[in-house]
């Protein structure tokens, strides 16, 4: 019976390496192991944030795009492009809403029906670092770098309430029922009451926090720049159990509620995404590892996707008395939504869908604990065949010569330009260093050529230099 409940569980973790790591649970009485579904080079820039319903997963990047992906159908589903800057945060309202925020300030409200952006709101006058929706679907909270916390309406997308904490907050989270939400700033979490919209209480972590996640309406998991996860009671406001989760900072934490208890799922710098066993109705004590996989990358963001008939989340468990009410919502959602079509901006776009994923079609599959293929970026060898050509013409000048200034000019070049290799090897879009240097040498050699005529070596450096121009040029495309 519990097998039977639990068994459609799967991992997704982002990384810096611009990697989505896909994994399937296999559950046991004691152990849950993780298997390798499926990795993809999502990104052109780190991941930052995952989200996760039952259907599909999307992606934020620092490259300004959006991702989606259709598990049900195992395919690349396309990429929302509404963003000017990173894609700092990304929820899931059910099945019918996905709410974005990002460096540009903008809080947008995607239909996940046809991916139309339904509604675009200039929320912060900074970045919006971190966004929450209601339990019942009717407001949500962001938080950005203009140190305020706003309360938007989002029958009518406008602005609630607004309240400025002079500080600025990276994360909000509503707790599980909806009577309560909290706002972390570094290391402290403030709890909010939602009736008063005043401070309740305040728990202090040792540590700058990057995740938190409520376990239930009491009980917080916090992790941050340590290797340690605490349980903080907010009730209370102490830590009643804390547990060294990996070897280095824990950089996201998600969970899953059993019928008897708790899961916890943590992912770190460290590589490695860890399944925990907590039992919440009892005395707290150190938990039990259940399962964990080491993707070998430097993890950012997590998510877990738990589908079936069981996927209620917490709240939605404790606020069943509330249904209809959340029911009447989305409907007055999707009636609102037909009159701010025309409030698309032309930028956003869906690509078309092409098929990405796995053993079932073509998957780039994996083994937890082998370096992953997926990570080996294209190298840029044309770009370091450049820099060795242009520190070896300063090292030429010098011995025919015995020219210092060649010698000097010709290694700073060279080590620029293989700076410049090296970026581009990461992230293909990184291009201004190569550009800078490449650019210098075309002038300086140019002019150097068309006064002397000789080809070496003003004449070679000024031809090495366009091609580099030109390959740069036709990667952008």
């Amino acid at each position: 019976m519990l097998v039977t409940i639990m068994e459609h569980v799967e991992l997704i973790a982002g990384s810096y390496e611009q990697i989505v790591f896909g994994y399937k649970v296999e559950i046991g009485e004691k152990e849950w192991s993780p298997k390798a579904d499926f990795t993809h080079h999502a990104h052109t820039a780190s991941l930052s944030v995952v989200a996760v319903n039952d259907r599909f997963v999307a992606t934020g990047s620092k490259d300004e795009t959006i991702q989606l992906y259709d598990l049900k159908k195992g395919i690349e589903h396309g990429a929302l492009l509404h963003h000017d800057g990173t894609i700092s945060c990304l929820e899931f309202y059910g099945a019918s809403h996905l709410l974005s925020g990002g460096e540009d300030g903008l809080l947008c409200v995607w239909s996940t029906k046809k991916w139309e952006c339904l509604k675009t709101i200039k929320a912060h006058k900074g970045q919006v670092t971190s966004l929450a929706v209601h339990p019942s679907g009717k407001l949500a909270l962001s938080v950005g770098t203009d140190k305020t916390l706003r309360t938007w309406n989002l029958i009518d997308g406008r602005s609630a309430f607004i309240k400025n904490i002079k500080q600025n907050a990276h994360i909000v989270m509503w707790s599980p029922a909806g009577d309560k939400y909290i706002v972390v700033v570094n290391g402290k979490i403030d709890i909010y009451n939602l009736e008063t919209a005043a401070v309740t209480g305040t728990i202090t972590n040792p540590k700058r926090i990057s995740s938190v996640k409520f376990l239930n309406d009491a009980i917080l998991a916090v992790g941050g720049d340590e290797e340690t996860v605490r349980l903080y009671d907010i009730t209370t406001e102490k830590c009643v159990c804390e547990f060294k989760a990996h070897e280095n900072r824990v950089k996201a934490l998600d969970s899953l509620t059993m019928e008897d208890y708790c899961v916890l799922v943590s992912a770190s710098n460290d590589g490695f995404i860890k399944i925990w066993k907590l039992c919440l109705d009892q005395a707290l004590e150190p938990p039990a590892l259940l399962g964990e996989v080491n993707t070998t990358a430097r993890l950012t963001c997590l998510g877990v996707r738990r589908s079936g008939p069981q996927q209620e989340s917490i709240g939605e468990q404790k606020a069943q008395a509330s249904t209809s009410q959340a029911t009447e919502c989305a409907l007055e959602i999707k009636e609102f939504t037909k009159t701010k079509r025309n409030r698309l901006l032309p930028r956003s776009s869906l690509t078309t869908e092409r098929v990405l994923y796995g053993p079932r079609e073509g998957l780039q599959a994996t083994k937890p604990n082998e370096e992953l293929e997926g990570l080996k970026m294209p190298v840029d060898w044309f770009g370091y065949g450049y820099a060795s050509l242009v520190a070896a013409g300063g090292v030429m000048g010098y011995a025919k010569a015995g020219s210092i200034p060649s010698l000097v000019a010709g290694l700073f070049f060279g080590i620029l330009a293989a700076i410049g290799a090296y970026q581009i090897s990461g992230n293909p879009k990184n291009i201004w260093v190569s550009l800078t240097a490449a650019g210098i040498l075309t002038v300086v050699m140019g002019i150097r050529f068309l006064n002397s005529g000789k080809f070496m070596p003003a004449g070679l450096m000024t031809g090495a230099s366009i091609l580099m121009l030109l390959k740069i040029g036709f990667g952008l495309f």
